[in-house]
Protein backbone atom coordinates (compact mmCIF):
# COMPACT_ATOMS: atom_id res chain seq x y z
CA UNK A 1 0.00 0.00 0.00
CA UNK A 2 2.79 2.44 0.89
CA UNK A 3 4.60 2.06 -2.44
CA UNK A 4 1.33 2.48 -4.37
CA UNK A 5 0.58 5.64 -2.39
CA UNK A 6 4.02 7.19 -2.92
CA UNK A 7 4.09 6.27 -6.60
CA UNK A 8 0.64 7.80 -7.04
CA UNK A 9 1.69 11.06 -5.40
CA UNK A 10 4.88 11.15 -7.47
CA UNK A 11 2.75 11.24 -10.62
CA UNK A 12 1.97 14.79 -9.41
CA UNK A 13 -1.42 14.80 -11.07
CA UNK A 14 -4.36 14.80 -8.65
CA UNK A 15 -8.12 14.60 -8.89
CA UNK A 16 -9.52 16.64 -6.00
CA UNK A 17 -13.15 16.15 -4.94
CA UNK A 18 -14.98 18.91 -3.07
CA UNK A 19 -16.06 22.47 -2.86
CA UNK A 20 -14.93 25.78 -4.29
CA UNK A 21 -16.29 29.01 -2.82
CA UNK A 22 -15.75 32.72 -2.51
CA UNK A 23 -13.84 34.18 0.45
CA UNK A 24 -14.56 37.73 1.57
CA UNK A 25 -12.04 39.13 4.04
CA UNK A 26 -11.11 42.35 5.80
CA UNK A 27 -7.85 44.26 5.73
CA UNK A 28 -5.25 43.31 8.31
CA UNK A 29 -6.47 43.77 11.87
CA UNK A 30 -9.88 45.18 10.93
CA UNK A 31 -13.01 43.87 12.67
CA UNK A 32 -16.12 43.38 10.56
CA UNK A 33 -18.06 46.12 12.36
CA UNK A 34 -15.32 48.60 11.45
CA UNK A 35 -14.91 47.58 7.83
CA UNK A 36 -15.42 49.99 4.93
CA UNK A 37 -13.96 47.76 2.25
CA UNK A 38 -13.26 44.05 1.76
CA UNK A 39 -11.22 41.85 -0.56
CA UNK A 40 -12.33 38.65 -2.25
CA UNK A 41 -10.54 35.46 -3.23
CA UNK A 42 -11.11 31.84 -4.10
CA UNK A 43 -11.72 29.56 -1.12
CA UNK A 44 -13.14 26.17 -0.16
CA UNK A 45 -10.89 23.43 1.21
CA UNK A 46 -10.70 21.24 -1.89
CA UNK A 47 -10.25 24.19 -4.23
CA UNK A 48 -7.49 25.54 -1.98
CA UNK A 49 -5.66 22.21 -2.01
CA UNK A 50 -5.89 22.04 -5.80
CA UNK A 51 -4.63 25.63 -6.14
CA UNK A 52 -1.75 24.97 -3.75
CA UNK A 53 -0.66 21.93 -5.75
CA UNK A 54 -0.75 23.88 -9.01
CA UNK A 55 1.18 26.80 -7.51
CA UNK A 56 3.89 24.35 -6.46
CA UNK A 57 4.25 22.92 -9.95
CA UNK A 58 1.81 20.01 -9.90
CA UNK A 59 -1.42 19.31 -11.75
CA UNK A 60 -4.86 19.11 -10.18
CA UNK A 61 -8.44 18.92 -11.42
CA UNK A 62 -11.49 19.64 -9.27
CA UNK A 63 -14.73 17.63 -9.19
CA UNK A 64 -17.63 19.65 -7.76
CA UNK A 65 -20.82 21.57 -8.45
CA UNK A 66 -21.02 25.38 -8.51
CA UNK A 67 -24.04 27.66 -8.64
CA UNK A 68 -25.25 28.77 -12.07
CA UNK A 69 -24.74 32.44 -11.28
CA UNK A 70 -22.02 35.08 -11.10
CA UNK A 71 -20.43 33.63 -7.95
CA UNK A 72 -20.16 30.23 -9.58
CA UNK A 73 -18.63 31.87 -12.64
CA UNK A 74 -16.17 33.67 -10.39
CA UNK A 75 -15.07 30.39 -8.81
CA UNK A 76 -14.60 28.67 -12.16
CA UNK A 77 -12.67 31.66 -13.50
CA UNK A 78 -10.38 31.67 -10.48
CA UNK A 79 -9.75 27.94 -10.72
CA UNK A 80 -8.75 28.35 -14.36
CA UNK A 81 -6.51 31.31 -13.54
CA UNK A 82 -4.61 29.18 -11.03
CA UNK A 83 -4.28 26.34 -13.53
CA UNK A 84 -6.76 23.95 -11.90
CA UNK A 85 -8.63 21.68 -14.30
CA UNK A 86 -12.36 22.49 -14.42
CA UNK A 87 -13.62 19.86 -16.86
CA UNK A 88 -15.48 18.19 -14.00
CA UNK A 89 -16.90 21.36 -12.43
CA UNK A 90 -20.62 21.44 -13.23
CA UNK A 91 -23.13 24.25 -12.71
CA UNK A 92 -26.40 23.66 -10.86
CA UNK A 93 -29.40 25.99 -11.08
CA UNK A 94 -32.33 26.80 -8.84
CA UNK A 95 -31.75 28.08 -5.32
CA UNK A 96 -28.41 26.30 -4.78
CA UNK A 97 -25.52 28.67 -4.06
CA UNK A 98 -21.77 28.53 -3.74
CA UNK A 99 -20.42 28.65 -0.22
CA UNK A 100 -19.32 32.06 1.05
CA UNK A 101 -16.84 32.66 3.87
CA UNK A 102 -16.63 36.11 5.45
CA UNK A 103 -13.69 36.39 7.84
CA UNK A 104 -11.45 38.86 9.59
CA UNK A 105 -7.74 39.13 8.83
CA UNK A 106 -6.74 39.01 12.46
CA UNK A 107 -5.90 36.33 15.01
CA UNK A 108 -7.08 37.85 18.28
CA UNK A 109 -10.87 37.93 18.25
CA UNK A 110 -10.94 36.32 14.80
CA UNK A 111 -14.44 35.66 13.46
CA UNK A 112 -15.30 33.57 10.45
CA UNK A 113 -18.89 33.32 9.20
CA UNK A 114 -19.65 30.56 6.71
CA UNK A 115 -22.78 30.76 4.54
CA UNK A 116 -23.65 27.21 3.45
CA UNK A 117 -27.47 27.11 3.15
CA UNK A 118 -28.45 25.23 0.00
CA UNK A 119 -24.78 24.62 -0.85
CA UNK A 120 -24.22 23.96 -4.55
CA UNK A 121 -21.34 21.53 -3.94
CA UNK A 122 -23.62 19.21 -1.94
CA UNK A 123 -25.50 18.61 -5.22
CA UNK A 124 -22.56 16.72 -6.70
CA UNK A 125 -23.96 13.31 -7.65
CA UNK A 126 -23.00 9.89 -8.98
CA UNK A 127 -23.05 11.13 -12.57
CA UNK A 128 -20.47 13.81 -11.75
CA UNK A 129 -17.97 11.41 -10.20
CA UNK A 130 -18.64 8.62 -12.69
CA UNK A 131 -17.62 10.92 -15.56
CA UNK A 132 -14.03 11.04 -14.26
CA UNK A 133 -11.28 8.86 -15.76
CA UNK A 134 -9.53 8.05 -12.49
CA UNK A 135 -6.79 6.13 -14.24
CA UNK A 136 -5.59 9.42 -15.72
CA UNK A 137 -4.60 10.65 -12.25
CA UNK A 138 -2.00 9.56 -9.74
CA UNK A 139 -4.12 10.03 -6.61
CA UNK A 140 -7.49 11.25 -5.37
CA UNK A 141 -7.69 13.88 -2.61
CA UNK A 142 -10.79 14.95 -0.74
CA UNK A 143 -11.82 16.72 2.45
CA UNK A 144 -14.46 15.58 4.93
CA UNK A 145 -17.16 18.12 4.12
CA UNK A 146 -18.07 16.20 0.94
CA UNK A 147 -19.63 13.54 3.19
CA UNK A 148 -21.83 15.90 5.21
CA UNK A 149 -24.97 15.78 3.01
CA UNK A 150 -26.61 13.92 0.15
CA UNK A 151 -26.22 13.44 -2.76
CA UNK A 152 -22.58 14.51 -2.26
CA UNK A 153 -22.01 11.83 0.40
CA UNK A 154 -23.02 8.89 -1.79
CA UNK A 155 -21.21 10.40 -4.77
CA UNK A 156 -18.00 10.73 -2.76
CA UNK A 157 -18.14 7.11 -1.65
CA UNK A 158 -18.77 6.23 -5.30
CA UNK A 159 -15.64 8.20 -6.23
CA UNK A 160 -13.68 6.17 -3.65
CA UNK A 161 -15.00 2.95 -5.21
CA UNK A 162 -14.07 4.03 -8.73
CA UNK A 163 -10.63 5.24 -7.65
CA UNK A 164 -9.89 1.93 -5.91
CA UNK A 165 -11.03 0.04 -9.02
CA UNK A 166 -8.49 2.05 -11.01
CA UNK A 167 -5.76 1.36 -8.38
CA UNK A 168 -5.64 5.07 -7.55
CA UNK A 169 -4.70 5.82 -3.90
CA UNK A 170 -7.07 7.92 -1.78
CA UNK A 171 -5.86 10.80 0.40
CA UNK A 172 -8.29 12.14 2.99
CA UNK A 173 -8.19 15.41 4.94
CA UNK A 174 -10.67 14.88 7.79
CA UNK A 175 -11.59 18.60 7.82
CA UNK A 176 -14.50 18.24 10.25
CA UNK A 177 -16.80 21.29 10.16
CA UNK A 178 -19.65 20.82 12.69
CA UNK A 179 -21.91 23.42 11.05
CA UNK A 180 -22.17 21.26 7.90
CA UNK A 181 -23.43 18.12 9.64
CA UNK A 182 -26.90 17.11 10.96
CA UNK A 183 -25.33 15.69 14.13
CA UNK A 184 -21.97 14.91 15.69
CA UNK A 185 -22.78 11.19 15.85
CA UNK A 186 -23.59 11.03 12.15
CA UNK A 187 -20.37 12.87 11.35
CA UNK A 188 -18.32 10.51 13.50
CA UNK A 189 -19.85 7.43 11.89
CA UNK A 190 -19.50 8.66 8.31
CA UNK A 191 -16.01 10.14 8.64
CA UNK A 192 -14.76 6.97 10.33
CA UNK A 193 -16.24 4.92 7.49
CA UNK A 194 -14.48 7.14 4.94
CA UNK A 195 -11.18 7.04 6.81
CA UNK A 196 -11.18 3.24 6.81
CA UNK A 197 -11.09 3.27 2.99
CA UNK A 198 -8.13 5.61 2.59
CA UNK A 199 -4.43 5.19 1.91
CA UNK A 200 -3.47 8.43 3.68
CA UNK A 201 -5.28 10.45 6.35
CA UNK A 202 -4.46 13.95 7.56
CA UNK A 203 -6.24 15.54 10.50
CA UNK A 204 -5.68 17.55 13.64
CA UNK A 205 -5.83 16.32 17.22
CA UNK A 206 -9.44 17.46 17.67
CA UNK A 207 -10.56 15.66 14.50
CA UNK A 208 -8.93 12.36 15.43
CA UNK A 209 -10.31 12.74 18.95
CA UNK A 210 -13.74 13.34 17.47
CA UNK A 211 -13.58 10.16 15.42
CA UNK A 212 -12.39 8.27 18.49
CA UNK A 213 -15.28 9.64 20.57
CA UNK A 214 -12.87 11.14 23.10
CA UNK A 215 -10.30 13.90 22.53
CA UNK A 216 -7.77 12.13 24.77
CA UNK A 217 -7.97 9.05 22.54
CA UNK A 218 -7.25 10.90 19.28
CA UNK A 219 -3.59 9.93 19.12
CA UNK A 220 -4.49 6.30 19.76
CA UNK A 221 -7.04 6.53 16.95
CA UNK A 222 -4.40 7.83 14.54
CA UNK A 223 -1.95 5.16 15.60
CA UNK A 224 -4.58 2.41 15.24
CA UNK A 225 -5.55 3.53 11.73
CA UNK A 226 -1.91 3.19 10.69
CA UNK A 227 -1.71 -0.23 12.33
CA UNK A 228 -4.86 -1.30 10.47
CA UNK A 229 -3.28 -0.59 7.10
CA UNK A 230 -3.55 3.14 6.30
CA UNK A 231 -0.21 3.90 4.65
CA UNK A 232 0.39 7.36 6.15
CA UNK A 233 -1.48 9.01 9.02
CA UNK A 234 -0.62 12.62 9.92
CA UNK A 235 -1.75 13.75 13.38
CA UNK A 236 -1.43 17.55 13.55
CA UNK A 237 -1.18 19.35 16.88
CA UNK A 238 -1.19 23.04 15.98
CA UNK A 239 1.78 24.91 17.46
CA UNK A 240 3.15 21.64 18.85
CA UNK A 241 3.81 20.24 15.39
CA UNK A 242 2.76 16.85 14.05
CA UNK A 243 3.22 13.12 14.57
CA UNK A 244 3.19 11.03 11.41
CA UNK A 245 2.74 7.26 11.33
CA UNK A 246 4.07 5.46 8.26
CA UNK A 247 4.60 1.71 8.50
CA UNK A 248 6.78 1.13 11.54
CA UNK A 249 8.00 4.73 11.58
CA UNK A 250 6.75 7.45 13.93
CA UNK A 251 7.97 10.85 12.75
CA UNK A 252 7.71 13.92 14.99
CA UNK A 253 8.08 17.34 13.40
CA UNK A 254 7.83 20.95 14.56
CA UNK A 255 6.46 24.08 12.91
CA UNK A 256 7.85 27.28 11.39
CA UNK A 257 6.78 30.10 13.72
CA UNK A 258 5.55 33.28 12.00
CA UNK A 259 3.51 36.32 12.90
CA UNK A 260 0.11 35.07 11.79
CA UNK A 261 -2.35 37.43 10.11
CA UNK A 262 -5.27 35.02 10.45
CA UNK A 263 -5.80 31.31 11.30
CA UNK A 264 -7.49 30.17 8.07
CA UNK A 265 -6.03 28.12 5.22
CA UNK A 266 -3.23 26.38 7.10
CA UNK A 267 -4.52 22.82 6.68
CA UNK A 268 -5.12 23.15 2.94
CA UNK A 269 -1.64 24.62 2.44
CA UNK A 270 -0.08 21.86 4.51
CA UNK A 271 -1.68 19.21 2.31
CA UNK A 272 -0.60 20.89 -0.91
CA UNK A 273 2.96 21.43 0.30
CA UNK A 274 3.32 17.87 1.49
CA UNK A 275 1.99 16.46 -1.79
CA UNK A 276 4.33 18.64 -3.85
CA UNK A 277 7.36 17.66 -1.76
CA UNK A 278 6.68 13.93 -1.99
CA UNK A 279 6.07 14.32 -5.73
CA UNK A 280 9.45 16.05 -5.98
CA UNK A 281 11.23 13.13 -4.36
CA UNK A 282 11.66 14.42 -0.80
CA UNK A 283 11.64 11.94 2.06
CA UNK A 284 8.54 11.92 4.25
CA UNK A 285 9.95 14.01 7.10
CA UNK A 286 11.16 16.71 4.71
CA UNK A 287 7.79 16.67 2.95
CA UNK A 288 5.93 17.17 6.23
CA UNK A 289 8.19 20.10 7.11
CA UNK A 290 7.67 21.69 3.69
CA UNK A 291 3.94 21.31 4.23
CA UNK A 292 4.31 23.03 7.60
CA UNK A 293 6.24 25.86 5.97
CA UNK A 294 3.44 26.30 3.41
CA UNK A 295 0.92 26.52 6.24
CA UNK A 296 2.97 29.23 7.95
CA UNK A 297 3.21 31.25 4.76
CA UNK A 298 -0.54 31.11 4.19
CA UNK A 299 -1.55 32.24 7.69
CA UNK A 300 0.85 35.18 7.40
CA UNK A 301 -0.84 36.61 4.28
CA UNK A 302 -4.40 37.74 3.43
CA UNK A 303 -6.85 35.33 1.83
CA UNK A 304 -6.58 31.58 1.35
CA UNK A 305 -5.93 30.59 -2.28
CA UNK A 306 -4.20 33.94 -2.97
CA UNK A 307 -2.00 33.47 0.11
CA UNK A 308 -0.72 30.01 -0.79
CA UNK A 309 2.94 29.73 -1.70
CA UNK A 310 4.42 29.06 -5.09
CA UNK A 311 7.76 27.24 -5.32
CA UNK A 312 9.89 30.40 -5.34
CA UNK A 313 8.08 31.81 -2.29
CA UNK A 314 8.45 28.54 -0.39
CA UNK A 315 12.15 28.20 -1.19
CA UNK A 316 12.79 31.81 -0.19
CA UNK A 317 10.89 31.34 3.08
CA UNK A 318 12.89 28.22 3.96
CA UNK A 319 16.18 29.90 3.09
CA UNK A 320 15.46 32.88 5.38
CA UNK A 321 13.60 31.24 8.27
CA UNK A 322 15.76 30.04 11.22
CA UNK A 323 14.09 26.64 11.05
CA UNK A 324 11.35 24.58 12.61
CA UNK A 325 10.69 24.23 16.31
CA UNK A 326 11.86 21.17 18.19
CA UNK A 327 9.16 18.48 17.92
CA UNK A 328 6.91 17.98 20.92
Amino acid sequence: MMSKLIDGIKANNFVVVGRAGMDVFTDAGVAVEDVDRVSVGLGGSSANIAVGICKLGGQASLVTRVSDDSIGSYCVGQLKAYGVGTQHVTAVGGEYRNSLAFYESRVEGHRNVIYRNGAADFQMDDADVSAVDYGAFGALITAGTVFAAEPSRSASFKAFELARSASVPIIFDVDYRPYSWPSAQEASDVLSRAAAQCDMIVGNDEEFGFMAGDYDKGLDKARSLAAEGVGIVVYKMGHEGAITFAGDAEIRTGIYPVEALKPTGAGDSFMAGMMAAIAGGDDLETAILRGSACASITVSRPGCAPAMADTATLDDFLAKHPGPTTPA
